[in-house]
């Protein structure tokens, strides 16, 4: 990710999206050429000259406060996402050249992680890097997305979404899964401009699915921490179940989720027998001998000197 590029397109699309009733501004019925926000009125609403926002809407956010990113975040009606994202790209303009990241042998997570995916035996649950590739799961995890397991990609959501047909009929609601896939996967792009394994992804998608492309130049961003989802899985039919993600502090970039169904709900009842299910087709025996061979030629992150 460029990171002048990134902050250009991402401040004139929350500028664009913003119309002046929503920012509190009269425009007393004068023509206006655009639907949002002019330049000037987001420097007026956060307190800096034209100019001074004219320069961090080209891009330059170099030596710019945080008092400053916050006031014009305040300005654009930034969510706690896009906040964070705007600080992100500020941070690392700032930062010392480097490189971009290089590529480590490593194994699977950490056997402590394991044990605790596995300890939760009445939800799916799995561990997520953050280029969305499912690293460790529980059984009911592997069963729940089987789709993955099976198929002949990598274990990763947003190839799934965007590269599997299958896809469109597993998510009840696939538009939203894909527009949150996505807004994720820019979050982390603004976090880890480095990551050469992560923009090769988005490389890959940008150039294979055009509603990847279409969502990309959207610049939205998204933490996902909790909600509900709902599935069609193929095996026991619709079921919704709620999510709870936690970013795992002592692994910097894998987030773990869980996903438990409402006690006494059908979609408890069809748990049980996708946990059947599972045992009998070994799907989790399928999902660990896939990150096996995976492992020796898996990659963890470590920024060159």
């Amino acid at each position: 990710m460029d990171h002048r590029d990134e902050a250009r397109d991402f401040l004139s699309s929350r500028r664009a999206r913003i119309t002046p009733e929503q920012a509190g501004i009269r425009t007393s019925g004068t023509r206006r050429r655009v639907t949002g926000l002019r330049r000037e009125e987001v420097s007026g609403l956060a307190g800096v000259s034209i100019d001074y926002y004219t320069r961090l809407e080209r891009g330059n956010l170099q030596g710019v406060s945080d008092s400053v990113l916050d006031a014009v975040a305040t300005a654009l009606q930034l969510d706690a996402a896009e906040h964070e994202h705007l600080r992100d790209l500020a941070r690392h303009q700032n930062e010392p050249p480097r490189r971009a990241v290089r590529n480590v042998r490593v194994a699977a997570v950490r056997p402590e992680l394991q044990y605790l995916l596995d300890v939760v035996t009445e939800a799916p649950a799995m561990i997520v890097n953050n280029r969305q590739d499912i690293v460790a799961a529980n059984a009911l995890g592997w069963a729940l997305h089987a789709a993955l397991v099976t198929g002949d990609r990598p274990m990763n959501f947003s190839r799934f979404i965007f590269l599997d047909t299958r896809a469109r009929d597993f998510y009840q609601d696939w538009d939203r899964a894909a527009h949150t896939n996505v807004a994720i996967l820019r979050r982390e792009a603004g976090r880890s401009p480095r990551d050469r394994d992560l923009a090769a992804l988005v490389g890959e998608l940008s150039v294979r699915s055009e509603d990847f492309r279409r969502l990309w130049a959207a610049h939205d961003v998204r933490r996902h921490y909790a909600g509900v989802k709902a599935f069609d899985h193929p095996v026991v039919g619709p079921i919704e179940l709620h999510f709870q993600s936690l970013e795992l502090a002592e692994d910097p970039g894998l987030s773990l989720t869980v996903y438990p169904a409402t006690p006494g709900s059908p979609t408890a009842d069809a748990l049980r027998v996708l946990a059947s299910w599972a045992a009998t087709e070994r799907i989790a025996d399928r999902a660990t001998g896939r990150i096996a061979d995976r492992a020796s030629g898996r990659t963890t992150e470590r920024e060159d000197a």
